[in-house]
C-alpha cells in the first residue's frame, strides 16, 4: 500500500509515519501538514490511501476528501479525529470516506484498518459512529449562513445588508436558531453550532 500521511502535529505525523513503516506491506510516499500539501502528495505520488486528520490548515481533511471525490481519483480516504462532531461524520460519509477513526487508537490497529481498506472495505470507529448516525443538523442552510456571520462578528445591521433581508427578518432567524439549538444566546448559538461540526465552511 502507498500512504500518504496528513497531520499537522509534526511529532504526531512522525510517530504515525514510523510505525507505519514498519509493516512489509506498508510505503509511506508522502507526509503532509497542510490539506494543500496532502491533496498534491496524493496526486503526484498516486498513493492507495490518504490518511488524512480532520482539522488542517489551508484545506481539512474533509476537503481533500471532496475535491478528490470530485475528480474521481482512486485513492481511498481515511479521516482521523479526535472530535466526535456529528457535522463532521455526515459530511464524511457523503464525502465517500473509507475509514473514520480515533487518532488515539494502536497503530496495529490503524494498520489492520489500512488492510481491510486497502481490500475494499470500510472501517468507522464505533466510538465515533454509535451517537453520531442519529443526530442531524437541525439548521437551515440560511440559519447556518447567519451563524456564520454571527461567529464572524457581524451585527444584525451588517447581516441584513449582507444578505439583502431586512433586520427584522435577520433577529426572527437568530431567535429561531437559539430556540433550536437550545441555547442562551447568540454566541452560545455559535458555539454549540462549531461543536457540533455544523459550521465547518467558511465565509469567504
Amino acid at each position: 500500500m502507498r500512504i500518504v500521511i496528513a497531520e499537522d502535529q509534526g511529532m504526531l505525523r512522525g510517530a504515525i509515519s514510523k510505525l507505519l513503516a514498519l509493516e512489509e506491506d506498508i510505503e509511506i510516499v508522502g507526509e503532509a501538514d497542510n490539506g494543500e500539501q496532502a491533496l498534491e502528495l496524493i496526486r503526484t505520488e498516486r498513493a492507495d490511501i490518504g490518511v488524512l486528520d480532520i482539522e488542517m490548515p489551508l484545506l481539512s481533511g474533509l476537503d481533500v476528501a471532496e475535491k478528490l471525490r470530485c475528480e474521481s481519483l482512486e485513492c481511498r480516504i481515511v479521516i482521523v479525529t479526535t472530535f466526535a462532531r456529528s457535522g463532521y461524520f455526515q459530511r464524511a460519509v457523503k464525502a465517500g470516506v473509507q475509514g473514520y477513526l480515533l487518532k488515539d487508537a494502536p497503530v496495529s490497529e490503524l494498520a489492520e484498518a489500512l488492510r481491510k481498506i486497502d481490500a475494499g472495505g470500510r472501517v468507522f470507529s464505533p466510538h465515533l459512529t454509535f451517537s453520531l448516525m442519529e443526530e442531524n443538523n437541525p439548521l437551515t442552510k440560511r440559519e447556518s449562513e447567519i451563524l456564520l456571520h454571527l461567529k464572524r462578528g457581524d451585527s444584525v445591521k451588517e447581516i441584513s445588508q449582507t444578505l439583502y433581508l431586512s433586520p427584522a427578518t435577520i433577529r426572527n432567524y437568530i431567535s429561531e436558531i437559539i430556540q433550536k439549538l437550545e441555547a442562551r444566546n447568540r454566541m452560545d448559538a455559535v458555539t454549540i453550532a462549531e461543536n457540533k461540526g455544523w459550521l465547518e465552511k467558511p465565509i469567504l
